[in-house]
């Protein structure tokens, strides 16, 4: 890159719900300091929190809160979404309006928004970031999909992180038969790294996503766990403002890891029991790591990309209430995740933000 750049500043602003999208924007963000760009952070709760701890001398804003919750009964989670509707809509034109005032005040040369509706300007090169061009919610999907693509049209460019051809790891969620979108296929976008290391862990469990189902799921897990023999060390995805630890019989517990403390553990266990979210996908993927999903309950995309890769014979899976310690000895009998080798060409993706 040129030396132009070295006062360019970028927007990355990801969605809070749950800390994929944040963790995601970590490759991102790490990518822009390498080309000679000046990231500036966005995001509000959680997310923003870690992508604080993450990257401390960087320019952190708050954006305005979507305010997702879910359904403690996965069947009412869609209703849960509707219900909550005119406060998330409220957020998205708040925070046009934000971002319309930052770019003057922050003189942003380009704008990245992971899954964020509204933060995008006519001004300046805005990117959007998603895996779902299309958006499952059963009856409505048609509608939530062409909603999602409406919005996303305001972009520049939408970068989908998936490999474009088969074998890929999104499946129908960000492949469409037809489109009128400039879309970009990433390939596996992951800050993670696989590294040889001896296996300190038989399990590692993995939690995130919004209340309640983050502590259900904790509970749940504890509970199975008292009977397990092996090592298992148990991330709750609790970003706070110290590090905590402990160790209960041959369960460590942390509340949550950044990012290299995470890399290793991932690296030192021999299987991952988690969600079936996809920036974790994309991390198990990169790291060759054999795993079991229990699904958000209600949540579709996540559902549909558990069945998908159980029937893939790729990773077992079980519903969040039917989820039994003796479940995980499938896990052997899955081939696990593809491996997706694609070296991202960031060079060739910033060039937008050259643009005077």
């Amino acid at each position: 890159m040129s030396e132009t750049n070295l006062q360019k500043n970028i927007l990355v602003a990801p969605l809070n719900w749950g800390l994929g999208h944040a963790t995601r924007c970590i490759p991102i963000i790490k990518a822009l300091l390498e080309n000679g760009f000046q990231p500036i952070i966005a995001s509000d709760g959680t997310a923003l929190a870690l992508l604080k701890k993450e990257f401390p001398n960087l320019t952190a804003l708050e954006l305005p809160s979507y305010q997702i919750e879910y359904a403690k009964k996965g069947e009412n989670f869609k209703w849960k979404l509707l219900k909550n509707s005119p406060k998330t809509i409220n957020a998205i034109l708040s925070e046009k309006k934000i971002v319309k005032k930052w770019v003057k005040e922050y003189q942003l040369s380009g704008i990245i928004s992971d899954n964020r509706l509204g933060v995008h300007s006519k001004k300046i090169p805005s990117v959007f970031i998603t895996h779902q061009l299309m958006v499952l919610s059963g009856k409505t999907t048609w509608i939530s999909s062409k909603l999602h693509q409406f919005f996303i049209a305001k972009f520049d460019e939408c970068w989908v992180p998936d490999a474009k051809e088969i074998p890929n790891l999104s499946g129908k969620l960000g492949h469409l038969k037809e489109t009128n979108l400039t879309i970009k296929y990433l390939g596996v976008l992951s800050r993670m790294q696989k590294k040889e290391l001896p296996t300190q862990y038989e399990l590692m469990v993995i939690l995130s996503g919004p209340e309640p189902q983050r502590t259900l799921l904790e509970e749940k897990l504890i509970s199975e766990l008292k009977n397990y023999q092996e090592r298992v060390i148990f991330v709750k995805g609790q970003v706070e403002l110290e590090q905590k630890t402990e160790t209960i019989g041959n369960i460590t517990f942390y509340n949550f890891m950044q990012t290299q403390q995470l890399e290793q553990t991932f690296n030192e266990s021999e299987m991952v029991l988690c969600r079936s979210g996809y920036t974790t996908v994309m991390d198990l993927a990169k790291l060759e790591k054999k795993a079991f999903f229990i699904p958000t309950p209600g949540q579709f995309e996540q559902e549909y990309l558990a069945k998908k890769y159980k029937k893939e014979g790729l990773v077992p899976t079980s519903k969040q209430d039917k989820f039994k310690l003796e479940d995980l000895l499938a896990v052997p009998l899955y081939s696990g995740l593809p491996i997706i080798n694609s070296e991202i060409n960031w060079e060739q993706l910033f060039y937008l933000f050259e643009r005077e």
